[in-house]
């Protein structure tokens, strides 16, 4: 079941500073009811910052390297099939939480903590800016959950083919992409199938219909749409494309999307201001907001799902 839900009105109490795209056009880039964005992140460096020298930066460029030659439309299309069988776990979503606690993030520059902790930073953060919108809520707290790919019980897969940006498959590797230089050693770089502005894809596809490198973004997609979530639309936009900088921040592969994907961004744009600034040392008191949360995972899903 898909639920359509009222775009936001950009234009009222909203603070806005505009970046270019590499259309020329302007990107809002701050959107929110009074959220404050810090200055730097947890280790005092601005946010995304893949250039500064540090010991993380070093492997955080390692990390894209290997994640660049590997994620290939064969790669993505092998995950696909064997992860849409859905056989790995039964569990809730906040046991999925829960387990979350046991991965970092290798290829997270601002952030070294258990994920459960951004999981409730981002949601807490935007409950107290957009306190109605509870699909929205709920959508941060499980956003990042596919992570768990990289424990045992899922096949232990590496950090590469779990967490980092992702991007389009199957045509070319926009320029936008954090450390594009390493896709040239990946095999559809000079595949001419692949590697032109459309490849196997038309204009307007839509982007349900585009292949994307894999990871925890579509793998959490896929368990929410097989397990027959009532998320809206917007919620699983968000869900597939949260790691999909190069659109929501560069402006690339418009020409793949369609209007539900153009309605989908504007709430795309909101959440990856929370997703990305909240990050901090700062912890959330788990047992008093977990009621809250119980309360949405039961409105919007089954007790069990199939992962």
């Amino acid at each position: 079941m898909t639920i359509l839900v009222e775009q936001p009105d950009f234009a009222v109490e909203v603070e806005e500073k505009v970046v270019s795209d590499q259309t020329g056009e302007e990107n809002e880039l701050v959107l929110d009811g009074g959220f404050v964005v810090p200055p730097t992140n947890a280790f005092g460096h601005t946010f995304r910052d893949y250039d500064v020298n540090s010991d993380r930066s070093d492997g955080v460029e390692e990390f894209y390297r290997i994640n660049h030659i590997n994620q290939s439309v064969d790669f993505v299309k092998r995950m696909r099939e064997e992860y849409g069988k859905l056989n790995k776990v039964e569990m809730s979503i906040w046991e999925c939480c829960e387990l979350l606690n046991e991965v970092v993030d290798e290829s997270d520059p601002d952030l070294d903590e258990p994920q459960i902790e951004h999981l409730l930073q981002t949601a807490e953060a935007i409950r107290k800016d957009y306190p109605n919108e509870g699909w929205l809520h709920l959508t941060a707290l499980i956003h990042d959950l596919g992570k768990v790919l990289h424990l045992p019980a899922f096949g232990e897969l590496p950090q590469w083919a779990v967490v980092g940006d992702t991007c389009p498959v199957g045509c070319a590797f926009d320029e936008s992409i954090v450390h594009h230089k390493h896709f040239k050693e990946n095999a559809d770089y000079n595949n001419p199938a692949y590697n032109t502005k459309y490849g196997i894809y038309s204009e307007c596809c839509g982007l349900d219909n585009v292949l994307m490198s894999w990871g925890h973004d579509d793998y959490m997609y896929l368990v929410a749409k097989e397990n027959k979530s009532t998320l809206p639309s917007a919620g699983l936009f968000i869900i597939r494309y949260h790691s999909f900088y190069a659109l929501h921040r560069a402006g690339a592969y418009t020409h793949l999307m369609n209007a539900e994907d153009i309605e989908n961004l504007k709430w795309l744009k909101i959440f990856n201001k929370y997703d990305l600034y909240s990050k901090s040392k700062v912890r959330i008191d788990v047992e008093k907001v977990k009621p809250y949360y119980l309360s949405l995972i039961e409105k919007y899903f089954p007790a069990k799902l199939r992962w």
